[in-house]
């Protein structure tokens, strides 16, 4: 049985909206949960990954802050939303959900994320914005520099609530959910309640109304799962570049940022164009890389656990763990990039001798079966997932490397007026008018200069001789009573005589 929007009590410019971006059937935690929320009820959701959350909790934010919450004009550093999210990646692609949404009713939103220049962010903020998609790490930045403060607050969301306990942000999300009004809607999306997350519904939300769609970490119903099992490194490797070849959409997920960053690379330069992402990159890189999966640039992603709850991107078919994960929570999570909102997928996961029995233990507790094939990159059921291969493009030439370590010619602005200067001079005298220069650049003058004052000075065995005014010197050898000093240099400097 399917629900539309409208029906369940969804204002109408945001059903022209969703209808816009080719939403018309509401999803079943979509479904169960919307009518609460929109009451404005504290609420409890609990989906598997991939049911479409985020357009569960982003209507009643919207819908709400421009209709019954309206009033007022935008106050600087005082917005009336929040949605905690526990990655960068997340957090932008939850507020591009619900930047078309808020546009309905003219609401800004704004992200506020760290590894990148908080300037960007308190010139939102200082401008004034309705909400605030954030992660909990720069949010209490910038509440410590006062800059923004959560007094106006009306409803406030945590996202991904599990993940976050997983990544040690809870004490940050208790602050944080402490600086809110305590009469503020809130609503609460996990799926699970271990690791400290009952505690803040206890503590935050008001007799919350659960909902859970499905069991949590449940598999999806239109997800294949296959276990590949390979003899050795280099089957896996061609076994690896097989899956990568077809002309969907798929996501290869590695253990460490080294392997998916090498990975990505070896694929690109077999004529499979390939972008990494992973905590090594900073989020410029990060953003240029998903944009260009999500746009269709590239067709293959290699990545960490970073992404696994990080990325959301319709229409990949097919999920790849290249390296098994080491948890359970892990494999549903990666695996979750597929078969989202309803459509279908596969998941493969590549096993190499010795990894079986951990494998088989991972497997059975996340409640997947899937028999073990050994295969090469040319058995039927790869070819069958591969599909059709897309065709070999040629990787772009690397750029020249600039040498370092003074090897190369510096191109910086004040080198350039350096040469430029020198040239001047050298033009306006001729060379053989030139004084002539050591090698350190210092005039031949100075330089006789300094080779004058120090010709006074010489060594002879273990002695010293020293210049006095008068031209004479007096000497100290070895065997003479002079001045005990540091041994190193031979004694003290000899006294000036008197007159």
């Amino acid at each position: 049985m399917t629900t539309d929007f409208r029906t369940l009590g969804v204002p109408a410019p945001l059903v022209a909206a969703l209808a816009a971006d080719g939403k018309t059937e509401a999803f079943p935690i979509q479904a169960d949960t919307l009518p609460d929320t929109l009451a404005g009820r504290d609420v409890l959701g609990r989906g598997r990954t991939g049911s479409g959350k985020t357009i569960a909790f982003a209507l009643p934010l919207v819908a709400r802050l421009g209709t019954k919450l309206a009033g007022g004009g935008r106050r600087g550093g005082l917005p009336l939303g929040l949605v905690l999210a526990p990655t960068r990646e997340l957090a932008t692609q939850i507020a591009t959900t619900i930047a078309p949404l808020a546009e309905a009713y003219g609401l800004r939103v704004t992200t506020i994320y760290g590894g990148v220049s908080q300037n960007r962010q308190v010139e939102a903020l200082r401008a004034g914005v309705d909400i605030v998609v954030a992660c909990p790490g720069r949010l209490e930045d910038l509440m410590g520099q006062k800059l923004v403060r959560l007094d106006a607050i009306e409803i406030t969301v945590i996202d991904e609530a599990d993940h976050m306990a997983d990544l040690g942000f809870l004490p940050g999300v208790t602050r944080i959910l402490a600086a809110t009004p305590e009469g503020g809607q809130r609503l609460l999306f996990s799926a699970t309640l271990d690791n400290g997350v009952d505690k803040l519904v206890t503590r935050f939300l008001d007799q919350p109304v659960l909902h859970s769609v499905d069991e949590a970490h449940s598999p999806v119903a239109a997800m294949t799962h296959h276990v590949f099992s390979v003899e050795g490194v280099e089957a896996k490797k061609e076994l690896v570049q097989a899956l990568a070849s077809g002309t969907s959409r798929r996501i290869l997920f590695m253990r460490t940022k080294h392997h998916a960053k090498r990975l990505a690379q070896q694929l690109t330069a077999s004529g499979i164009p390939a972008v990494d992402l992973h905590g090594n990159l900073s989020q410029p890189q990060r953003d240029r890389n998903l944009a260009a999966f999500s746009d269709g640039s590239v067709r293959v992603l290699v990545a960490t656990d970073v992404a696994a709850r990080g990325v959301h991107v319709d229409d990949v078919e097919l999920v790849v763990h290249v390296d098994p994960p080491m948890e359970h929570k892990a494999y549903l999570h990666r695996s979750g990039r597929t078969a989202r909102a309803g459509s279908a997928g596969d998941v493969v996961t590549v096993v190499m001798p010795g990894q079986e029995k951990d494998l088989a233990q991972l497997m059975r507790k996340a409640a997947i079966t899937a028999t073990p094939e050994r295969v090469t990159a040319t058995s039927d059921a790869v070819t069958a997932l591969v599909g059709e291969v897309a065709e070999y493009v040629k990787p772009a030439p690397k750029e020249p490397r600039q040498q370092q370590g003074g090897g190369g010619r510096s191109q910086g602005a004040n080198a350039q007026r350096k040469r430029a200067a020198r040239a001047e001079r050298e033009a306006a005298q001729p060379r053989a008018d030139r004084p002539r220069r050591d090698r350190s650049g210092r005039p031949a003058a100075k330089q006789q200069r300094a080779a004058g004052s120090a010709s006074g000075q010489t060594r002879s065995g273990g002695g010293r001789s020293a210049t006095t005014r008068g031209g004479s010197a007096t000497v100290y050898s070895s065997s003479s009573s002079a001045p005990q000093g540091n041994p190193r240099r031979g004694g003290r400097r000899a006294a000036r005589p008197a007159g």
